[in-house]
Order: structure tokens, then sequence, then C-alpha cells
């Protein structure tokens, strides 16, 4: 790979992951200065030549989500006024995927609005991670890349050497996700029919699939409060699963996150690093951590080399 003409930034979102990518990738984190005034304006400022560079900027927009996401939109108007070549928003996590669509009367389609913001910016492309809605990319009018970290958790969970696995998929929306882990693992499939009344509250309902005595394998995009997570575990016990782990890329962990888990009968829950985990969730050993700096690495290699990626989307 020709190193002369990349550039990587970071925000202050997840610069563990940004430094891991450039280990990955030999090439050194760029500097930029990030400040606030005291009424918590951001102030920016991009300390290295970027002029015909290609690149590219790593931020998850995660708690605080508007901070993160204000940073990011900064930085690419920086580097756009600085004569960047090409700016690639690399977005581990993207905030405000949950809400893509008008499901109530007078409410923001948020997501689009969001993707708007980082095209008006200045982004040229996108590469995301576990997009919360695959249609999400089509609220953007540049390339979007969209990885999965499925090969990092397969990966992870075939050394766990599991016997008669079932993966689960915790509502019908999340079927094709499950689906895809079910046949890389050769593992048969359930799912669960569960009712949201209101925001962060699940109830579950039915489970659809063979579950008694086999080990489950509960599969999502991410896990917030973990509500969801504890209910469909305490579902599939009910039913005679004989233990339940959890599988998702996005730790969000909000709130009562960790008290749920590890109150739970939950095996063990298995994230990746597209947000930083909190000491406390560090310390929980309910909770395993696996890097995706190697996938997002081949992926920035690729774009930067104008190679296909598609080998990655598998």
């Amino acid at each position: 790979m020709d190193r002369s003409r990349i550039r990587i930034f970071s925000g202050t979102a997840n610069q563990k992951l940004a430094k891991d990518i450039c280990a990955t990738l030999d090439v050194p984190l760029c500097d930029c200065s990030i400040k606030q005034f005291s009424d918590g304006e951001i102030w920016l400022q991009v300390n290295e030549n970027v002029r015909g560079a290609d690149v590219f900027v790593i931020q998850s927009t995660c708690t605080p989500v508007d901070h993160h996401i204000m940073e990011l939109l900064l930085m690419m108007d920086a580097l756009r006024r600085a004569s960047a070549k090409r700016i690639t928003a690399v977005l581990p996590y993207y905030g405000y995927a949950r809400q893509d669509r008008k499901d109530k009367p007078r409410v923001p389609i948020s997501a689009k609005l969001v993707a708007s913001l980082i095209v008006a910016a200045g982004a040229h492309r996108v590469l995301s991670l576990d997009l919360h809605a695959a249609q999400i990319q089509g609220f953007f009018d540049i390339p979007v890349d969209h990885l999965f970290a499925a090969p990092v958790m397969v990966e992870y969970i075939e050394t766990l050497g599991l016997k008669n696995l079932t993966i689960v998929s915790p509502d019908p929306g999340g079927v094709e996700r499950a689906r895809a882990f079910a046949k890389r693992l050769k593992a048969q499939l359930a799912i669960i029919d569960k009712r949201r009344e209101r925001a962060n509250m699940a109830e579950v309902m039915h489970v659809i699939g063979k579950v008694q005595g086999r080990t489950c394998m509960i599969v999502d995009d991410m896990a917030d409060t973990a509500g969801t997570l504890v209910k469909v575990t305490q579902a599939l016990m009910d039913h005679g699963a004989s233990a339940v782990y959890g599988c998702c890329t996005h730790p969000v962990l909000s709130g009562p996150a960790l008290e749920n888990i590890e109150k739970s009968p939950l095996t063990e829950l298995v994230v990746s690093d597209s947000i930083p985990l909190k000491k406390r969730a560090r310390d929980c050993k309910r909770i395993r951590q696996l890097s995706v700096a190697p996938l997002l690495a081949q992926a920035i290699e690729s774009i930067h080399e104008e190679t296909s990626i598609s080998r990655l989307f598998d």
C-alpha cells in the first residue's frame, strides 16, 4: 500500500480503535487538536498537511452522541477546506440509526438527517459497520461500504465449541442477520416474537423454533439497556434451553444494562470494540470484547487502493 498519500484521523469517541487500525496498517494516526470552550462549543484544528491526500476520519457516534457527531462534522469540514482529495467517514457505530422511519405522526427520520449532515460536511464516502437497518445506506447520496462484524464473531464462537447450537434472532427484523450466523456455524435457527410497548421496554411473547436442551446464541446488532437481551434470555431458559449466550456488535450498554446482564442467566455476552467499554463493563466477567480493527483496516486499505472489498461483506 502506498502510505505517502493516506491520512487517518480520529475524533475523541474511540481513539483506541483508531490506534489499533493504524497499527494494523502500519501508518501513524494523524494529529488533530480538539478542545472545548467553557460553554461546551467545540474547537478543532487539523495539525497536518492534507492537501491532495486520501483521508479517513474514524469516529463512532456513541455517547455523548451529539458531541461526537459534531466533532465528526467539524473535522470533515476542516479537511475539506484544507483541500483533502477524498474524505471517508469511518463510522464503526452509527448513532440515531434506530430512528430510520416515520413510525408515528410528526416524528423526524433522524438517521436520514444525520446522513445528510455527514454528506454536507464534506464526506465523499462512508465506511460503516453493522447498521441497525441496511436500508440506511440509501439515506446517503455517496457510496457506502457496509461491513459486518460476523466474521470476527463467528471465529470466536467456533472456539467455544458449543454443542447443539441454536442461533436466536431477538425479533423478526433480525432474522437475516441470525440466519447468516446459523449458516456459517451450521446451527439451527429460532426467532423471538416480541412486542415493544415503548422505548427501551420490550415484552417477549413467543419462542419460534426448537430451543429445549440446546445451547442458544442470541444475535443482535446492539445492546442498549440490555432489556431485550435479558428478557429473551429468560424466555429461552423458560423454554428449556441448557445455556444462553449473547452476541452483539455495538455495546451501547446504557442505563441499567450492566445490572440487567449481571442479574440474568446469560452465560456470556460477546461484543466488538466499535464502542469503547467503560471500566465497569471491562471488568464484567460476562462480557467478552473482540476487536474489529483488522476488519476495518482491510476495508480502509482496499478503499485507498481502489480494490474490491466485497470479500469483507461475507
